[in-house]
């Protein structure tokens, strides 16, 4: 599979549009500024994200994109990576922030602001409509994700505190799913890193093995051109770190997916370590991914 296949597969992404930015709040902290913004993706249809700006800022500073879990808890998002919600072990846009990062944490839709449905505890109620309503149109739940990280990195890059040569990506669970397909997309990421989310297709198809197919990972007939190993390769020469866990059903194919995708990598650095706990992101685990930002980002 090449890079051009798999966007074709994807189906048609929506069509980008004016910005028409606006910041909604802005709140001091001890370390940086919170500021609340909000900007068109589609015709009609704006995202709220929170940009984290260090205070002690002077010229252009690398930014990190960091994209939220999942959990099947469609109330959480944007907040719980700047750490105003939800579990202290996910806010890894604060603690970016606090390490002098410019930080930015959009909705994905479906989530938390961008939850429409009546019942805001449905597990599967915008995010199933938002899948199968485009499926049957012959669209992609994976192309409007796509489709939105990247108006969200166009935002980015209109900032004038942003330096657009030192974009990053971060996520754990389905953040690091967009971790691994974002920079095929958007070649504008320089280095990514996904944490707790390395399960192939094939793996999928298999009952015993207790995982599921995520929604926005439903695009029909890529079996027919690759795997998740495949997608990974394409992602070069972005740096990439695969961050697992060896208790962690959603971490299963690390090493297979890594030793895949390696041999792929000429410019930019694959790296992989699997460590010894569940479907986590500890501290532990979030420094040496921050390190892994700093060096592909700051040096």
């Amino acid at each position: 599979m090449d890079r051009k296949t798999l966007i074709e597969i994807l189906g048609p992404f929506p069509t980008k549009v004016d910005l028409n930015p606006t910041i909604l709040e802005s709140t001091g902290y001890d370390d940086y500024i919170q500021e609340k913004v909000e900007y068109n993706v589609e015709p009609n249809e704006r995202v709220k994200a929170y940009i984290l700006i260090p205070k002690d800022l002077k010229g252009k500073r690398a930014v990190a994109f960091c994209h939220h879990q999942h959990a099947s808890d469609y109330n959480l998002g944007k907040s719980q990576v700047v750490g105003l919600a939800g579990d202290p072990n996910q806010a890894y846009a604060k603690e970016l922030a606090e390490r002098g990062y410019i930080t930015f944490a959009p909705d994905a839709i479906a989530f938390e602001e961008r939850n429409w449905h009546s019942n805001k505890e449905s597990w599967w109620g915008v995010e199933y409509f938002e899948l199968a309503t485009r499926l049957i149109r012959g669209q992609t739940l994976l192309a409007k994700v796509l489709h939105d990280i990247s108006v969200g990195i166009d935002y980015l890059i209109s900032r004038p505190e942003v330096n657009k040569q030192k974009i990053g990506f971060i996520g754990h669970s389905y953040g690091a799913r967009m971790a691994m397909t974002t920079p095929v997309f958007d070649r504008r990421v320089k280095a990514a890193v996904a944490n707790c989310y390395f399960v192939s297709y094939r793996s999928n198809l298999d009952k015993e093995k207790e995982v599921r197919i995520p929604m926005e990972f439903c695009v029909p007939n890529i079996l027919q051109h690759g795997d998740i190993g495949d997608i990974v390769r394409l992602i070069e020469p972005c740096s990439l770190y695969l961050s697992a866990a060896a208790d962690d059903k959603w971490s299963q194919d690390a090493k297979e997916i890594y030793d895949y995708a390696k041999p792929a990598f000429k410019q930019g650095e694959l790296k992989l370590k699997i460590w010894p706990t569940r479907h986590a992101f500890t501290k532990e685990m979030r420094q040496e991914a921050y390190a892994f930002l700093d060096k592909h980002l700051l040096n």
